[in-house]
């Protein structure tokens, strides 16, 4: 925390905003916050929040035109306050975008922008490449030349305005998938993404987190499907989230999160009537079609992360084939 605080501060202008948003903690976060940013907004929750209610708290208190959360075990690279503002200063129209996260003192990515799979499975895109390929593919212009799927939470920026009128991340989520799901409302409402490669942030990551990740993982994934993807999509999708779900009950029992996977679908059906009602009034916003709403998503499973699925070249040939099938289906 106090080389996140340090390296930021150190860069800020006359006007800026620091808030820091404490969920309870008690390993001596407050004070480390008060020593290395004296001149924050100190915000101490009393109980462990989530990331997205402790960021919408945050946010609430800010009265900039730019919003940035970034996750307290990020530390920004010297020059990052002035890149990350310059999609708004260039006025390139993106309602949000991330900086370039890299891992392990910049040596590697993190995520150049996140992949959302049609399934709702996403995840960090280039997770684990070198840096260097990066500043290549991003060019000289300093941003990538493609959309992503979703803008990573570890370091997302979003217009004020937008974030506002999105209604902010989703709270009930608690953790994991609220930055997939607020990027999904806001392409839905006809925002774009990006990323600019000339901000970046060392993201001190480590996937694994212990079963309770993955109950929350996969109850969020449903509850983002439920509430953001268009009707007519979720109609074609359904055969494929079928064979989904079932597929992943084996997979998830080998892999020691069995019961985590049968608790998700039990929060699921819980959440229901809520989901329910919050995607009538997302969809209410919506402003693209469904066809350009899902030519933001992927068929493959170009993940590490994802295994032996992610390297099969007959399930990836057998995805896209459906894919070019639903994306011919769907009304434009």
């Amino acid at each position: 925390m106090g080389a996140t605080l340090g390296g930021l501060a150190s860069q800020l202008r006359d006007g800026d905003e620091l808030i820091v948003v404490d969920n309870g903690s008690t390993d001596g976060t407050v004070q480390a916050v008060r020593e290395a940013a004296p001149d924050a907004t100190l915000i101490e929750a009393g109980e462990n929040l989530g990331f997205p209610a402790a960021s919408n708290r945050g946010a609430a208190l800010s009265s900039g035109e730019l919003l940035l959360f970034l996750n307290p075990d990020a530390v920004v690279a010297p020059g990052f306050r002035d890149a990350i503002e310059l999609p708004l200063s260039e006025q390139r129209g993106w309602a949000a975008w991330q900086g370039l996260v890299t891992a392990e003192n910049g040596e590697v990515i993190n995520s150049r922008g996140g992949a959302v799979h049609f399934t709702g499975i996403a995840w960090a895109g280039g997770a684990g490449e070198p840096v260097e390929p990066a500043d290549r593919w991003a060019g000289w212009t300093g941003y990538a030349p493609v959309e992503p799927g979703f803008v990573s939470g570890a370091c997302l920026v979003v217009t004020a305005a937008e974030f506002e009128n999105a209604g902010g991340f989703a709270e009930p989520l608690f953790l994991y998938h609220e930055d997939v799901d607020l990027s999904l409302r806001l392409r839905l409402a006809g925002g774009r993404l990006g990323i600019e490669t000339q901000a970046r942030a060392d993201h001190d990551y480590e996937f694994e987190k212990g079963p309770e990740k993955w109950r929350r993982l996969e109850r969020n994934r449903w509850a983002t499907l439920i509430r953001t993807y268009p009707a007519p999509l979720l109609a074609l999708l359904a055969p494929a989230l079928l064979v989904t779900e079932l597929a992943l009950v084996p997979i998830s029992i080998a892999g020691g999160w069995g019961r985590q996977k049968l608790a998700s679908w039990i929060d699921v059906l819980r959440w229901l009537p809520r989901l329910r009602r919050e995607r009538r009034e997302i969809q209410a916003t919506r402003r693209i079609d469904a066809k350009t709403f899902a030519r933001g998503l992927t068929p493959d499973l170009g993940s590490s992360y994802l295994g032996a699925a992610g390297r099969s070249r007959v399930l990836r040939a057998a995805l896209r084939a459906y894919w070019s099938v639903v994306l011919a289906l769907l009304p434009s």
